[in-house]
């Protein structure tokens, strides 16, 4: 096995995590569950196609759970996983890191 076929969790988390809208995702369902509509208000500026592209990644790696109700119309909740919410550490690393080193605009 060479180098380049070897996995590197690092690597493979950072691949994951550096998608655009994945870690406002998660920062968003930290707070609470959500259904699609109001996860795409919580996160703002993501269009439809690109979220639910966003969300069934993060379904199929286990990262969060989809919930869809039988009522009609059917609706959709999203949730963090135990996978998702072990990344909170990860989130609350780069708010202190942001406070710390990032100035305010303006």
């Amino acid at each position: 096995m060479n180098g380049e076929e070897r996995f590197c969790p690092v690597y493979a988390a950072i691949e994951l995590l550096q998608e655009k809208w994945t870690l406002h995702i998660i920062r968003a369902l930290l707070e609470a569950p959500r259904g699609f509509n109001e996860l795409a208000r919580a996160i703002g500026g993501c269009n439809s196609a690109t979220l639910a592209q966003r969300l069934e990644r993060l379904v199929e790696l286990g990262v969060i759970e989809k919930e869809v109700t039988s009522h009609m119309p059917p609706r959709t909740r999203y949730s963090l996983t135990e996978a998702g919410r072990a990344l909170e550490g990860v989130v609350q690393a780069i708010e202190a890191w942001g406070r710390r080193y990032l100035q305010v605009p303006g």
